[in-house]
């Protein structure tokens, strides 16, 4: 059986799909961008800060379903330039213990919602 996430600490989807979906004890997250969730607004002001966005947003995700990032398991993260990749790397890396961080795959595409620079989905188990 599944269960829908959602928060309004975090962005509304704006398409047919959900901010996470439950299923048993795993958690399948969509992919967060840095939208603020009170404003609308994108948080583009530079890539670290676009990141910590985007990370607060899966923050909020997590805790609506009752998890936190120790629960995160592996995490896929989209990127414009793979020039960014450490300064995105360096926000990421503050929300994971390191002896326990998930596993995770760093992918630079074309094009991402909205034209932003990153976006990252996440899986976490309970």
């Amino acid at each position: 059986m599944k269960k829908i996430i959602f928060t309004t600490n975090a962005p509304a989807p704006i398409g047919p799909y959900n901010q996470a979906v439950l299923v048993g004890n795993t958690l399948y997250t969509s992919g967060q961008i840095a939208l603020h969730p009170e404003t609308g607004e994108l948080v583009l002001t530079d890539i670290e800060t676009e990141t910590q966005q985007v990370m607060e947003n899966m923050k909020a995700v997590l805790a609506a379903a009752e998890m936190d990032f120790s629960h995160v398991v592996k995490t896929t993260i989209f990127i414009m330039n793979m020039g960014d990749f450490a300064r995105i790397n360096a926000v990421y890396g503050r929300y994971f213990d390191e002896k326990t961080a998930p596993a995770r795959e760093t992918v630079q595409v074309a094009c991402l919602p909205k034209n932003v620079n990153v976006e990252i989905s996440m899986i976490a188990i309970k």
